[in-house]
């Protein structure tokens, strides 16, 4: 793939540089520049309102003022990346990436219901990722580094830095393309990590490092020099005394030390299973070796990026040592598992959940409606229909309404779609819908009364936008999920008292049988639920939140927000599943 001028038999093959090729390599990197979509802003943690309710305090206004809020956006990095270059070109001060490296990458996830665990299979969305990653081998990998590299090249302030983790696989690939697009004068180190792990090797020497690239921006990258306790080797003899003795030597409780310079092989752990920190999430790291990165090539203040966020150890380390961040994933879990990380930091600052407007919703708008609603209805395993207005397929005895790709299933829409059932005395009607007015889940039971028809509301997936042949990839469609909640009002302190009475998942099914028969409480069917007391019908303001953790299983049921004045409010309590989906209830109350 490296080729020079001329070709070994000295004839010109039509190469004019020393370089790194491979078929089709593009240098010229397309930039889609879309608007971001603010889902949910998290203005205290909730380790900071348990710290506030204990000492009889409130936070929920305190942080709200900030200017600056981090991010976490889901979504493709490549186009998250070129969207934000119009706010953020030259401003990103470090960015650390562990992206993928190797082919037989696992997107699977082991979940926790209760005591029990299953694993959920990649999305559609990862595995696509995957295909367009290793889908050409090892040429379609190096493009979607190079075009992605280009990317952070640009972000990078003048200052910055860039760390790239990356194994034996494609390490020494993707050190040429950072020479060509960072500049061969801006590599800074190649730096060992080496860890301990329990395999065994047979026919040769265990690998035990990963390699970290350190290239900057130009010639004024930050730099803090990092320093270590260096301990002496005892002798473990019956006097026990030190081998040698320095001037500048020091001594602690573990022994006899000196201060030296951290250099480019770093001994860090990488067996913390046992530790608090371990999620688990598959390529979780320490955060000391991200904590080493952000305190060397950064200042407090500084914004840190990471656009294969996963777990979140990068945002965690950044946020707990002063430093803004922007973080990306690809995988809706990911972004869920870092939200509830961070939500876990005493003291984490506010922050804000990103999508990215649909460009894919815009590509199937512009193929027509019609082909919009066969290709929705192949997904779904429906049978195309003519001949009315409301409905368009057919699912064996269900009819089934699709809704607009631009807009979202009001109550008219299916009270529309019920009645044209009414009149064709069929008896069922499947609504699907990429988002639903706000309440309507209460309102289905009473429609389909009205109208003498059984009504589901069925969740579009957003993983619909990434298929490519509806004949021969499939995904799944969740039905919205029923949530009962109660509320208990205080007209004399102004206070509302919320408590989620019940909660049924629609679609149990995609659970293994096993797990299925043992789970005997709603709450084993929720991983995370927050409360918006004063919902203003646009964006969700994260006031209140409970979730699981590795180290603590249970989940609240209850939960109170005092008012300060007396009106009437919207609160909108969301609830997230074990799958990853989200069930909201909208809630008007009355104070004073």
């Amino acid at each position: 793939m490296a080729k020079s001028r001329n070709s070994g038999n000295g004839k010109n093959n039509g190469v004019q540089q020393t370089g790194f090729y491979w078929p089709d390599k593009q240098t010229e990197v397309e930039k889609i520049i879309l608007p971001f979509q603010t889902v949910e802003i998290i203005n205290e943690s909730r380790e900071d309102r348990k710290i506030a309710e204990k000492n009889g305090l409130s936070l929920f206004d305190k942080k709200g003022n900030s200017q600056w809020r981090n991010k976490l956006i889901w979504g493709d990095n490549k186009l998250i990346m070129a969207s934000l270059l119009a706010e953020f070109a030259g401003r990103v001060n470090l960015i650390c990436i562990d992206p993928p490296f190797a082919t037989n990458a696992n997107f699977n996830i082991k979940i926790k219901i209760g005591d029990l665990s299953w694993t959920k299979k990649a999305s559609i969305i990862e595995e696509k990722a995957y295909r367009d990653t290793w889908g050409k081998g090892l040429d379609s990998y190096l493009q979607m580094m190079y075009d992605r590299l280009v990317l952070m090249r640009e972000l990078l302030a003048d200052n910055g830095s860039i760390y790239v983790h990356l194994d034996w696989h494609v390490g020494h690939y993707v050190k040429i393309i950072m020479d060509e697009i960072f500049g061969k004068e801006n590599f800074v180190n190649e730096i060992i990590w080496h860890y301990r792990t329990g395999n065994i090797a047979n026919k040769q020497f265990q690998r035990k490092h990963d390699l970290i690239l350190f290239y900057s921006k130009s010639s004024k990258w930050n730099f803090n020099i990092q320093e270590y306790k260096e301990y002496y080797v005892q002798t473990y003899g019956p006097d026990k005394k030190i081998s040698f003795k320095g001037a500048n030597d020091q001594e602690d409780q573990y022994g006899r030390y000196r201060i030296s310079q951290v250099d480019d092989v770093w001994n860090i752990s990488a067996v913390f299973t046992l530790g608090g920190e371990h999620l688990p999430f598959p390529t979780q790291k320490p955060e000391k070796l991200l904590e080493r990165i952000i305190k060397a090539s950064s200042n407090k203040g500084d914004i840190v990026a990471d656009f294969f966020c996963g777990s979140g150890t990068t945002l965690a380390v950044a946020e707990k040592l002063g430093r803004r961040w922007i973080g990306s994933d690809l995988s809706k879990f990911a972004i869920h598992t870092a939200r509830k990380r961070l939500l876990g930091i005493a003291g984490c600052n506010p922050f804000e959940i990103l999508n990215l407007g649909n460009y894919q919703k815009a590509k199937l708008r512009e193929n027509g409606h019609s082909r919009y609603i066969d290709f929705i209805l192949q997904l779904y395993g429906a049978t195309s229909i003519t001949g009315y207005q409301w409905l368009h397929g057919k699912k064996n005895r269900n009819l089934v309404h699709i809704g607009s790709v631009e807009s979202i299933i009001t109550e008219k829409e299916v009270r529309q779609a019920a009645q044209e059932c009414f009149d064709t005395k069929t008896k069922a009607v499947n609504i699907l819908g990429w988002d639903f007015e706000m309440g309507i889940h209460d309102l289905v039971d009473i429609i389909g009364d009205d109208y003498g028809v059984k009504i589901r509301l069925v969740q579009i997936p957003r993983e619909a936008l990434e298929i490519r042949d509806g004949k021969k990839e499939k995904v799944k469609f969740f039905d919205l999920n029923y949530l009962e909640v109660d509320t208990q009002i205080n007209d004399r302190s102004k206070t509302v008292s919320i408590k989620l009475k019940d909660f049924v998942i629609s679609n149990p099914e995609y659970l293994p049988n096993d797990i299925r028969k043992k789970i005997q409480k709603f709450t084993d069917y929720i991983d995370y639920w927050a409360v918006d007391f004063n919902y203003q019908g646009d964006v969700f303001h994260n006031g209140w939140q409970s979730f699981r953790t590795r180290k603590d299983k249970t989940l609240e049921i209850n939960c109170s927000h005092a008012y300060q004045q007396d009106g009437t409010y919207q609160i909108l309590v969301k609830v997230v599943d074990i799958f990853g989906n989200d069930t909201n209830k909208l809630l008007e109350v009355n104070i004073g």
